[in-house]
């Protein structure tokens, strides 16, 4: 399976490649007054607003700099209800792609309680890679910010 690594913090992470349409570098955004620290704002993607979150603040870790090798990776975010929303992930120090064999992947042994979005860990000789779990990245109130219309027409009422 093939994953685009980057780090959060200090660590590696992949995000499977069937998962992105698109890795932009870093755009300008715009600022969402009084959202929560984790969304970077919203980007201008073909004329339609995209929410942008910060990967590593999504985790906890401290955003920081901006790098030469920091992009917007836009996916598809697959919501419960079937649907699929366009999403910009901030992530920084991007490193390219990668070949993790199925078989090299494990269950961390750890419960991810708070971040459920924590995948299956791989070991090779630049260390740890752990996967992020697309359908696992947003909790129910981060999906109704940022997906409003959807989670009023999911609730059944007018969208």
């Amino acid at each position: 399976m093939k994953v685009l690594v980057f780090h959060i913090g200090a660590d590696r992470y992949g995000l499977k490649l069937v998962s992105i349409n698109r890795v932009l570098p870093l755009l300008a955004l715009k600022q969402l007054p009084l959202a929560p620290a984790h969304v970077a704002g919203l980007m201008d993607y073909h004329g339609q607003p995209v929410p942008v979150l910060d990967l590593n603040l999504l985790a906890g870790v401290a955003g920081g700099a901006d790098f030469y090798d920091s992009r917007i990776l836009v996916v598809d975010y697959p919501a419960p209800d079937g649907s699929s929303h366009a999403l910009g992930l901030l992530a920084r120090h991007v490193r390219g792609i990668q070949d993790v064999p199925l078989t090299a992947l494990a269950d961390s042994g750890v419960a991810s309680g708070a971040a459920p979005f924590l995948g299956q860990v791989a070991s090779d000789a630049n260390g740890m890679l752990q996967l992020i779990e697309l359908e696992q990245l947003l909790t129910d109130q981060v999906r109704t910010l940022l997906f409003p219309a959807a989670a009023v027409a999911q609730a059944g009422g007018p969208a």
